[in-house]
């Protein structure tokens, strides 16, 4: 009897290095995205007399917890602070669970027009949000919410790229045996959406979540229509600092870090999730 002789194939798995290159790049990178921050920092830690120095020093001053006590008894600070967490919070929920909702009704599932009503969907990010400022405030007039918090809230409830973004991440991340095996189990279509996709769409839910939260926190053109000065989120707190014939500058930047802390402050915690979530969508096999 004759013996093959057995083959041992190995699988030579080549990583691809960072170079020096790519290192200074993203250095350079991080320092122009760091640097605006930085420079708000340094104007809000300095009086007024210091900015208007030449040569203008890039050190900071001793000023900053001097001018952020300015600022939290000049503007309704804490009260801008709980309407922006309330506001960011409640959209960026409401637009990942509709924003799910839709990209799986889209990615999974068969009716007729789904793929016009889906590239209708993505037609309307190409609309300015501008032109639908003034159909909207006389909708929130008739409804009596000028001035309430839900104005800001339900026009951002749904967001047409978050469709566009569940719904790409979904059919990728869930597979069909899935969906078939919660169906042979007698799962209803809500049923399935809660306990199977859902739970798969997890990391790109976070990603928009977060996303979300930041574009919400940041948003001033329509809070600033719609709100009351004495009911105002963040952005629209900070307009108040500045006076009609002179601007303090040391104030409002100040302002502006104080209001980017808790962005900051979410990055950190959220920072891990954001990658893996990136990993997620990029990774396959």
């Amino acid at each position: 009897m004759t013996t093959l002789p057995l083959r041992r194939t190995t699988k030579v798995v080549r990583r691809t290095q960072a170079g020096r290159t790519a290192y200074v790049f993203l250095a350079v990178v991080l320092l122009a995205s760091a640097f605006p921050l930085w420079w708000s920092y340094v104007i809000g830690s300095k009086d007024s007399a210091a900015i208007v120095q030449d040569p203008y020093s890039f050190i900071p001053g001793g000023h900053f917890l001097q001018n952020a006590s300015t600022v939290v008894t000049t503007i309704p600070f804490w009260k801008a602070l709980g309407n922006s967490i309330l506001v960011s919070t409640t959209v960026s929920l409401l637009v990942v669970l509709f924003s799910a909702m839709a990209g799986f009704a889209f990615a999974k599932l068969r009716f007729r027009g789904r793929n016009g009503l889906l590239v209708f969907v993505i037609a309307t990010m190409a609309v300015p949000t501008q032109l639908g400022i003034v159909p909207l405030f006389i909708v929130m007039s008739k409804l009596g919410w000028i001035g309430s918090l839900w104005a800001v809230i339900l026009p951002s409830a749904v967001s047409a790229f978050g469709v566009f973004w569940m719904t790409q991440y979904l059919q990728e991340a869930l597979p069909d045996e899935l969906i078939e095996a919660a169906r042979v189990d007698g799962a209803s279509t809500l049923r399935t959406f809660w306990s199977v996709a859902l739970p798969a769409a997890r990391p790109g839910a976070a990603m928009l979540g977060l996303f979300t939260f930041i574009a919400t926190w940041t948003n001033f053109f329509w809070p600033f229509i719609i709100l009351d000065p004495g009911n105002p989120t963040l952005p629209v707190a900070l307009q108040q600092l500045q006076a009609a014939y002179f601007v303090d500058y040391s104030l409002v930047l100040n302002g502006v870090v104080l209001m980017a802390l808790p962005l900051i402050v979410l990055f950190v915690f959220a920072g891990k999730q954001l990658v893996s979530g990136i990993m997620q969508g990029a990774v396959k096999g």
